[in-house]
């Protein structure tokens, strides 16, 4: 069972929860065609925290300050600008972006990400 997390001591099934996906926009989409679903699990602090998942294709995307990590799946990121070596990620990797960045998201297996942004 899934509860908001307003407030303290509630918990949520971050890997299991199920999201409602919706298509990309066609102009951010690069290859496949993915879709994203996203869970906002209420504030904390001052940031915000949720679920994100992105299925299998490839995507830009402009960043806002964010930390996440990956619960499940695989993906490469592309940095676009500033230009910065390709990563890749999976379940287990913690990865700080900054507003502004333009990256390229190429998802192999469906990702499944919890952020602080």
């Amino acid at each position: 069972m899934s509860l908001p997390l307003q407030t303290a001591g509630i918990a949520t099934d971050a890997l299991h929860e199920p999201l409602t996906h919706d298509p990309l926009p066609a102009e951010a989409v690069r290859a496949g065609a993915p879709t994203v679903g996203i869970r906002e699990l209420g504030p904390f602090a001052g940031v915000e925290l949720g679920v994100w998942e992105m299925t299998e294709g490839a995507a830009v995307d402009t960043e806002i300050d964010e930390v996440f990590i990956v619960l499940a799946g695989s993906a490469r990121i592309d940095f676009i600008e500033p230009a910065l070596p390709t990563i890749d990620v999976r379940a287990g990797s913690v990865v700080r972006l900054e507003a502004g960045m333009q990256t390229l998201w190429t998802v192999h297996e469906t990702l499944r990400k919890v952020y602080i942004a």
